[in-house]
C-alpha cells in the first residue's frame, strides 16, 4: 500500500506539474498531442471467500516517474503490427470495429490484439486456445517464457506467436468496458479502451510486468475502499472503472453486462472560472479539481495524492 500524504482524502495519483500544464493548455499556449491507442484487462475471478468476483491489479514501481506506486491493470499501448493478420476466434473485427468506435476493422483487430497481448505479457495469462471453443490452460514453462520475452521485446509479433503456437485469439472471451482519453495538457496521451474478461480454467497470474512490484486479487469493492481512505494510489480510469464493476456478483455477470456498457469516451476538461482553473472529467464529478490561475503557494492541490518522483513523461502506462 501506498502512504497517503497529509491532508490527502483520496488516493487520487495527481501529478505535481499539472497546475503548469493545466495553465498552459487554458490560456492556448500548449498544443494537445495526438493520443497513442492502448488497450488494458479488467481480468476477473470468481470464488472469494466474502462473494463476488476479484479484480487482478498490479502496482507500479514507485521508481516510475509516470504514476509510480499507483495501482492499474495489465495494459499498455497498441503495436502497430497488432493489425497483422491474426488467428482469430469470436466477434469478426467488424463487428469490434462498430462497438469500439473506430472506423476500420483493423484498427479494432490492433485494439483487441493489444488487449490479449498486454494481458499475457504482464500477467502471463492468454485468450487463446486450440481452436474457437477452448483455451489453453498452461502457460509456464522455459518454452512461454522465451516468447513472453519476445513479445515484450517487440522481436515477435502476437500474429507471429499465434502462428508459432498454432493458437486462435479468442475475442468473444473480452467484453468492452469502458474508454478514457488522456487530458489534452498531458505531453504524454493515450485513448484508452477497458476490457472485462475473465481468468481462464487452469492458468494463474504472476507478476511478469518489469513496471510493477506486486500484483494483487482484490475485490473492486475492498479496493475502492482503500482508495477512498487514501491507501491506495490510483489514476482516475482506474478508480472508475473498479467502482462500475461493484454492481456484478461474477465474472461472468459482469461479461455479459459489458454489451451494454457506454463506450463514449471520457476526456478531462479544463475550464477557466474566475480566478481558478477548474479540471473536470465528464459523468464523474468525484475527479474535479480546482487549480489556481495563477502559480504560487497553492499550486499543489490539497486533496491530490502526489507520490515522490512523481513526473509524466515515462513509462507505457496508459489510462
Amino acid at each position: 500500500m501506498s502512504n497517503p500524504s497529509p491532508g490527502t482524502s483520496n488516493g487520487q495519483w495527481y501529478p505535481p506539474e499539472w497546475p503548469r500544464l493545466i495553465r498552459a493548455h487554458a490560456a492556448g499556449e500548449l498544443t494537445p498531442v495526438t493520443p497513442r491507442r492502448a488497450a488494458t484487462v479488467l481480468l476477473l475471478r470468481d470464488g472469494a471467500p466474502a462473494g463476488g468476483p476479484e479484480v487482478h491489479m498490479l502496482r507500479r514501481r514507485a521508481s516510475m516517474a509516470f504514476a509510480g506506486g499507483a495501482y492499474a491493470y495489465p495494459g499498455g499501448g497498441v503495436d502497430p503490427r497488432d493489425e497483422q493478420p491474426v488467428r482469430w476466434a469470436g466477434p469478426p473485427p467488424a463487428d469490434w470495429a462498430s462497438r469500439l468506435g473506430v472506423t476500420k476493422a483493423a484498427e479494432a483487430q490492433a485494439i483487441v490484439c493489444a488487449a490479449v497481448r498486454e494481458t499475457y505479457e504482464e500477467a502471463g495469462v492468454l485468450l487463446a486456445g486450440p481452436d474457437p471453443e477452448t483455451v489453453v490452460s498452461d502457460t509456464t514453462g522455459d518454452d512461454w517464457e522465451a516468447d513472453r520475452a519476445a513479445l515484450v521485446a517487440r522481436e515477435l509479433s502476437f500474429a507471429e506467436f499465434l502462428d508459432r503456437r498454432n493458437l486462435v485469439l479468442r475475442s468473444d472471451l473480452l467484453g468492452a468496458w469502458a474508454r478514457w482519453i488522456t487530458p489534452g495538457f498531458e505531453p504524454r496521451r493515450y485513448d484508452t479502451w477497458f476490457f472485462v474478461a475473465a481468468l481462464p480454467g487452469g492458468q494463474r497470474t504472476r507478476n511478469a510486468s518489469s513496471e510493477a512490484d506486486r500484483t494483487v486479487w482484490i475485490r473492486p469493492s475492498d479496493a475502492a475502499a482503500g482508495y477512498d481512505r487514501g491507501e491506495l494510489l490510483m489514476m482516475p480510469p482506474t478508480i472508475a472503472t473498479l467502482r462500475s464493476l461493484t454492481a456484478h456478483g461474477s465474472g461472468r455477470a459482469a461479461l455479459a453486462a459489458a454489451a451494454d456498457r457506454d463506450l463514449a469516451p471520457v476526456l478531462a476538461e479544463a475550464r477557466l472560472v474566475g480566478d481558478e482553473v477548474v479540471l473536470s472529467w465528464p459523468g464523474h464529478d468525484e475527479f474535479t479539481k480546482h487549480v489556481p490561475t495563477a502559480p504560487g503557494a497553492s499550486e499543489a492541490v490539497p486533496d491530490a495524492h502526489v507520490p515522490d518522483g512523481a513526473v509524466p513523461g515515462e513509462g507505457r502506462r496508459a489510462g
